[in-house]
């Protein structure tokens, strides 16, 4: 009797030869569908270089598996079929006479549950190609008081032995992130990601979607991104050369004239599966080893992954789906017309959607500090700021973007993730950029014409949350300083930050 037919599911964010599924697969009788589908480049309204990058790298992935000796069902997405992935088992699996669907699991509560509900059976297997499994990540947060990242951080140097000596930290340390605040250097001798001409088969996707989701967010010209595990590792292999050695020292640092500085952009290679997280912190610690990169730049990019990533996974599912509902703080304004391309005043905005809309990128502290704090500051509803992340980001899929905007962010979360809310005037984004030199604002002014957005909602956010927030242990000082204030400045500080807000959510430009 012939064995039966399984379909293996594999999703754009799962382009790994490791991929769980297809390890349990069966080359001689296992055919994997792959499918370009309207749900999943609609559900927010992606980035068109996001979509083109991911259906690119799909459409490559696919003949690299039919190179391995795979079987492979490919939808592309101008092909007859469903807009959905369940719809599209359900058509293969009639095409197949396939009894069974394997799959592993996806990064978004939206994608598990239609695969739970699809009619089509489905088992799905743990995505391994994390380092801490959902049960390892619960049972290290049973019972703590605070699920702070740094102590997981350190389980996980201790699990892998990056940056160990022993059982302990490589230089004494564990953490090294006091040298890595410098601010904007003079100049930058690095010009960015290594770039990929766009070849036939990228081409006629960046056609398509050029042609087909023209009304989104972003634009299209300019691609570069690396579609294949080679080229991706390419593009590894040149940010240890000519980026990792000074990544530490300005990783927090922003430029007018500069998108890149020295950052990898390696994630949306690492979060679609060309690239393996593990592979490239030991290739980042190999360079330390070589004494080709400090101890500094180093250790906190191999946080990054490690660290930050793998908690705000472990997050993400330890909190479930009404996880992205948070809303503690009770904001519910529009997101402004600015962070979709609207005309602003404040330098420091403008630059930061300005590289989003050309690039589907931006650093953290962009992410963080500019367009999230000031979401924050100015009270809008962090749902609204979710999708948004979600749509406009390459390297965003919930489970990692979804704690990084509700928690960290946006304290939607009510500092599950944070101690403190991410919030800060004018003064930390001076110090840090040179936004502020050409801005018509002026970020010394704290009141009256001219003064920085920042300045003023900075004090309207913490006067309005003084309940929450006054007996924090970190923030004590900055109402200390607040109510040393003259009570007519105070008063003049929260009617400019009215006047500010009513304005924008008028329509106005800010």
């Amino acid at each position: 009797m012939s064995q039966k037919k399984r379909l293996i599911l594999v999703l754009g964010d799962q382009l790994s030869m490791d991929l769980s599924a297809l390890k349990e697969g069966d080359k001689e009788h296992d055919v994997v569908v792959m499918a370009e589908v309207g749900d999943e480049a609609t559900y927010v309204k992606h980035h068109p270089k996001k979509i083109a990058f991911v259906f690119a790298a799909m459409r490559k992935f696919a003949k690299a598996l039919e190179a391995d000796g795979w079987q492979v069902a490919y939808k592309r997405f101008e092909d007859e079929g469903s807009d959905s992935i369940c719809g599209e088992l359900m058509r293969r699996a009639k095409e197949f006479n396939a009894h069974e669907v394997i799959a592993t699991e996806p990064g978004e509560f939206r994608l598990i549950s239609a695969l739970e509900n699809c009619p089509v059976s489905v088992h799905m297997f743990n995505d391994d190609r994390f380092l801490a499994s959902h049960t390892e990540f619960q049972d290290w947060a049973e019972g703590r008081k605070s699920l702070r990242m740094e102590y997981f951080y350190r389980d996980m140097r201790r699990k892998t032995g990056l940056l160990m000596d022993g059982d302990d930290p490589v230089e004494g340390k564990w953490n090294f992130d006091h040298d890595n605040r410098k601010p904007a250097p003079d100049d930058v001798s690095h010009d960015g990601p290594l770039r990929f001409e766009p070849d036939e088969d990228v081409q006629e996707v960046l056609d398509l979607v050029g042609d087909r989701f023209a009304n989104h967010f972003g634009d299209l010209d300019g691609f570069f991104f690396a579609t294949t595990r080679e080229q991706a590792l390419d593009a590894m292999k040149d940010f240890m050369t000519n980026a990792l050695p000074k990544f530490g020292d300005f990783q927090d640092a922003m430029l007018t004239d500069q998108k890149w500085l020295y950052h990898s952009i390696l994630s949306p290679y690492i979060n679609a599966g060309l690239l393996n997280p593990l592979e490239v912190c030991e290739a980042a610690a190999k360079e330390y080893e070589n004494g080709n990169a400090p101890i500094n730049a180093v250790e906190g990019f191999i946080r990054q992954i490690i660290g930050w990533r793998e908690y705000v996974r472990g997050i993400y599912f330890l909190q479930g789906p009404d996880y992205m509902q948070s809303n503690t703080l009770e904001h519910g304004r529009k997101l402004p017309a600015f962070y979709w391309g609207a005309e602003t005043k404040m330098k420091c905005v403008e630059c930061a959607v300005k590289v989003t809309q050309e690039e589907a990128y931006a650093h953290h502290i962009q992410r963080l500090m500019i367009t999230g704090n000031f979401a924050l500051l100015a009270g809008v509803d962090p749902a609204e700021v979710h999708e948004w992340y979600l749509g406009v980001y390459a390297d965003a899929y919930e489970w990692v973007e979804a704690p990084n905007t509700i928690g960290m962010s946006q304290f939607a979360d009510g500092g599950l993730l944070g101690s403190k809310p991410y919030v800060s005037s004018g003064s930390y984004i001076n110090r840090m950029s040179d936004h502020c030199k050409s801005c018509e604002y002026k970020v010394s002014k704290k009141t009256g014409e001219g003064a920085c957005p920042f300045n003023l909602l900075y004090w309207h956010f913490l006067d309005r949350h003084r309940e929450r927030f006054e007996k924090n242990p970190r923030m004590g000082n900055m109402y200390r300083t607040w109510d040393r204030m003259d009570e007519e400045h105070r008063d003049t500080v929260l009617s400019e930050a009215d006047s500010l807000l009513r304005r924008m959510d008028q329509g106005g430009v800010i």
